[in-house]
């Protein structure tokens, strides 16, 4: 089979769940080959990466990989593909991962499609686009496709791979080193899912009111193991943080599930939540765009109906 590089996101040496989910897509394409850039890499990872299909692990743990800005990984990248000649090359669609590929196709002279939400036979890549108002198909025509794959657009399924390790050694340019990381500080981790990788997102707009009603919102996410989300208007009001803005000007989610509560629907919120598998939509006003997206739909006032719900999850749990 046909052998299909993906690149390891991980932190702290721990693989993070948007690389299972690349292995579970890779495996329906090909022979999914891991790369790990970067330190960390124990037994553990190599174990976790085996478990979701690695027939192949290309181990770079060279220091530079992980102490300058995105350029080293993009080199390490297009030294395999030049040795390794791969079907393709899979990536997160991260900030980081994203310019890891776009960096890639100018090396490699490939053409790259980024925020895919399925591949199929052929390398045809689903995506939504234009701020979400078009679902398309496309192809790459020229050199090793590279796809950047929303986080939570593959559901990740285990299936034992051989994982057999092979060391790489990256020789990283001076080009390569003209941004280098002088200091990473550690963001203190709550007990709710990081809101690109959550299974489940509640999210929370104009309609909660204040900043103090989004408790509402949290616990009807708690009793779900979900994380929290917001419009563009909530965070612009100040009622909620900048970092957990849903929209195309904020982060992009695929949940399983995503619940949206008092959001107009606005094309820009849209953009950032309409690839989700299931969207319930909770609002007051029965003419809101949002219900045109939505699976399933509440016309109520959120303080009432989603403390009912939540009511309702946690006696069920």
């Amino acid at each position: 089979m046909a052998e299909i590089l993906v690149l390891v996101e991980h932190v702290d040496g721990e693989v993070k769940k948007v690389t299972l989910e690349l292995l579970t897509l890779a495996r329906s394409l090909g022979s999914p080959s891991a790369v790990w850039a970067g330190p960390g890499y124990s037994a553990e990872a190599k174990a976790r990466l085996a478990e979701f299909g690695a027939e192949k692990v290309y181990v770079a743990d060279a220091a530079d990989l992980h102490d300058y800005l995105v350029a080293p990984k993009a080199e390490l990248l297009a030294q395999l593909v030049s040795s390794a000649a791969p079907a393709a090359v899979l990536v997160a669609a991260t900030a980081e991962s994203k310019e890891v590929a776009g960096r890639l196709a100018i090396k490699t002279g490939s053409g790259v499609i980024t925020d895919a939400v399925g591949l199929g036979d052929g390398f045809v890549a689903e995506q939504s686009i234009f701020g979400g108002g078009v679902n398309v198909r496309s192809k790459v025509g020229r050199g090793t496709p590279i796809f950047a794959v929303r986080p939570n657009a593959t559901t990740p399924e285990a299936s034992t791979g051989a994982a057999a390790e092979e060391p790489v050694s990256v020789s990283v340019s001076d080009a390569a080193k003209v941004s280098k990381v002088v200091e990473r500080v550690k963001e203190e981790k709550g007990a709710r899912p990081e809101l690109t990788e959550a299974a489940i997102v509640v999210s929370g707009g104009r309609g909660v009111g204040s900043a103090e009603n989004f408790s509402v919102i949290e616990r009807l996410a708690d009793s779900l193991g979900a994380a929290v989300g917001a419009s563009r208007a909530a965070t612009d009001a100040g009622w909620y943080p900048h970092q957990f803005q849903v929209g195309q000007t904020g982060k992009t989610v695929s949940p399983q599930l995503y619940i949206a509560a008092g959001i107009s629907g606005a094309i820009q919120h849209r953009a950032g939540m309409q690839t989700a598998k299931t969207i319930v939509a909770i609002n007051k006003d029965p003419e809101a765009p949002i219900f045109e997206l939505a699976d399933f739909g509440v016309v109520g006032d959120l303080n009432q109906v989603v403390p009912q719900l939540t009511e309702e999850i946690e006696k069920r749990r």
